[in-house]
This record gives C-alpha cells, sequence and structure tokens, in this order.
C-alpha cells in the first residue's frame, strides 16, 4: 500500500500526538458504562493495529491483548516491542475483514481511522460481521474514525501536518497535498504522505501514498443495517468525557457497539 507502512517506527513516531495511556482509560471505561452486565475486561483484540500501541497499553495494564494486522512488517514491528519490553502480547497477521481466531474477546477495537482501509460496502459489512463473531457475552466492539466534518466541511477538526519529538528524534508529518482530492463518487482519496525523522547528523525521509476510503455516519449505519451482527449503543467525539458528534470541539467519531440481539 505505501511505504509508511514499510517502516513502523517512522509510523509510530508519526502518530505520537496520540496519548495512548488516557485513550486506554477512555475505552475501558465506556466498556464499565455499556458492559451488561457490567464486569472486568479480561481479553482485548485490536484490528488493523499497526504498531499496536493499544493492544500493548492493555497488555501492561494485565489484560491477555491480541494486536490483528495484515502487513507482515507491523506484526514484527508490534511483536518485537512488546518482547524487548517484557509485554505478554498475542500478534496475528489477517486481514480485517477475514479472519476467524477461534474465540472471543470482552473487547474488540479499530482505532486510528482504520476502516478507511476498507474500499467497498462490502468489505465493511465483512468487517463488521467478523467483529462481532469475535465478542464474548456482554462484549463490546468500538470503533474510531475520522469527524466527518474532515471531509465535508471547511471545518477540518485535525490538523494534516504537524511535529513531534521523542528522545533524540524529531521530525514532521505531511498527511496529504493540497492536489489530493476526494473523488465525490467513489468516496476514496490517494493521500500523499511525507515523514522526515532526524535523529543527530541522519535525516530520513519516508513517502507514500495511501488510498483512503472517506465514510460517513450514514454510511456506517447503513452496513450495520446491512450486517445485523452488531447494534449501536453510543457515540462519542472524543476520547476526553461526553463530548457528542455535534459538539464544536469533536474530532473523531467513535462509535460503541453490542452484538444484536439473536446474532450468533
Amino acid at each position: 500500500m505505501s511505504g509508511i507502512y514499510d517502516n513502523p517506527w517512522a509510523y509510530e513516531l508519526a502518530c505520537d500526538f496520540r496519548v495512548v495511556p488516557r485513550e486506554v482509560d477512555a475505552l475501558l471505561g465506556w466498556c464499565g458504562r455499556h458492559r451488561e452486565p457490567a464486569r472486568p475486561v479480561r481479553s482485548v483484540l485490536e484490528l488493523a493495529a499497526g504498531p499496536a500501541e493499544h493492544a500493548r497499553e492493555f497488555a501492561r495494564r494485565g489484560i491477555a491483548a491480541t494486536a490483528l494486522d495484515l502487513s507482515p512488517a507491523m506484526c514484527r514491528y508490534a511483536a518485537d516491542r512488546a518482547k524487548a519490553t517484557g509485554i505478554d502480547l498475542e500478534v496475528v497477521e489477517a486481514d480485517m475483514t477475514d479472519f476467524d481466531l477461534g474465540r472471543r474477546f470482552d473487547l474488540v477495537v479499530t482505532m486510528l481511522d482504520s476502516t478507511a482501509h476498507l474500499m467497498t460496502l462490502d468489505a465493511f459489512v465483512a468487517h463488521l460481521d467478523r467483529a462481532a463473531t469475535h465478542l464474548a457475552d456482554g462484549g463490546l466492539y468500538i470503533l474510531e474514525m475520522s469527524h466527518p466534518a474532515d471531509r465535508l466541511t471547511d471545518d477540518q477538526r485535525v490538523s494534516t501536518s504537524w511535529t513531534f519529538e521523542q528522545d533524540d528524534v524529531r521530525g514532521a508529518v505531511r498527511w496529504g497535498e493540497p492536489e489530493d482530492r476526494l473523488d465525490p463518487i467513489t468516496q476514496i482519496v490517494d493521500d500523499h504522505v511525507t515523514i522526515t525523522v532526524h535523529r543527530d547528523d541522519d535525516t530520513q525521509v519516508i513517502q507514500g501514498v495511501v488510498p483512503y476510503r472517506f465514510w460517513t455516519a450514514t454510511e456506517l449505519d447503513a452496513a450495520v443495517r446491512l450486517s445485523g451482527a452488531l447494534e449501536m449503543v453510543a457515540q462519542y467525539g472524543d476520547f476526553d468525557g461526553d463530548v457528542p458528534l455535534s459538539a464544536p470541539e469533536a474530532w473523531r467519531m467513535i462509535t460503541v457497539f453490542r452484538r444484536a440481539a439473536g446474532a450468533g
């Protein structure tokens, strides 16, 4: 797909603006609120996990964590990072639309708008079906997507360029260029991505093209209805507090699902 996904270290640096422990706090908080019956989360599956930062944070907290991703490079990196820090993490190389782990989890999550890699409605429905199949009784699926305002209005909620700094490494990210236009028919855009990393006297530039499929809130609802395996429980616009999607400060579209009544 893109050179950036073949360089997990740089990709993880580029996402350094995320505060993963706080986000995991929010995910577990929503589990405490919406699981029926309420019970501790003992197992979690992160889909399209990439470097598996969230799965690793769950594992640090003593929760049995599994990270699933299609990229061999990302899977190797996630496993190596977990091993290097003494974390017990299971890593599975598989497609988020077609996998069967043979067991169920208290919590399934997809973070960072990874469903933008699903290019068709059929693929989205297949993904929802797979997520639902892997939910334990009372389990939740939490899906983080970009806020619709980012593509439908001029009121963008996230920046397309930012800097990062970590220990002796610093750099900059450009996610998308002005000429990258969303196709109004397919709702797909080829985002040109550049990650520049400076360390000591060395500069590394990683570039790639990421096909991105924009999904609206109504299309998400349609995919859920077509699947029939999940039902929406709640939606939030941020990981901090109960920010509704309609709030000016909302910058994500985070949906909490449970398995639909009668679903297998």
